[in-house]
């Protein structure tokens, strides 16, 4: 007598067909949230970038408007007044913290 497997051969055939599918099936699924992933990411990351470029230009409009006043007030401060700021910046002795709105000699701000 021939030996009969436990199970026809084609029932193990549609079972590894249907097993593929479903491999391929779930590889597809990966696939497309991984897509779904990478695009949110490429999103958020310009979106990003684009807050930051307008930071940066931001900075560099202040930093601009910072650098002219600085100019004017040197144009405009007394040699007393620029010698006497350049000895409280000395790199021997740390800069006092003044308030902002610190009153130079004369009533003009330096």
């Amino acid at each position: 007598m021939a030996f009969q497997p436990p199970y026809s051969p084609s029932l193990f055939r549609k079972w590894d067909n249907a097993s593929g599918a479903s491999v391929v099936a779930l590889d597809n699924k990966i696939e497309q949230a991984m897509d779904l992933v990478k695009n949110h990411l490429m999103y958020a990351v310009r979106e990003e970038v684009e807050i930051l470029k307008e930071q940066i230009r931001e900075l560099v409009e202040k930093n601009s408007q910072l650098e002219r006043e600085n100019t004017l007030l040197k144009t405009l401060a007394s040699p007393e007044q620029l010698e006497k700021f350049q000895s409280r910046l000395s790199p021997e002795e740390p800069a006092p913290e003044a308030p902002e709105s610190a009153e130079a000699p004369g009533g003009s701000a330096v």
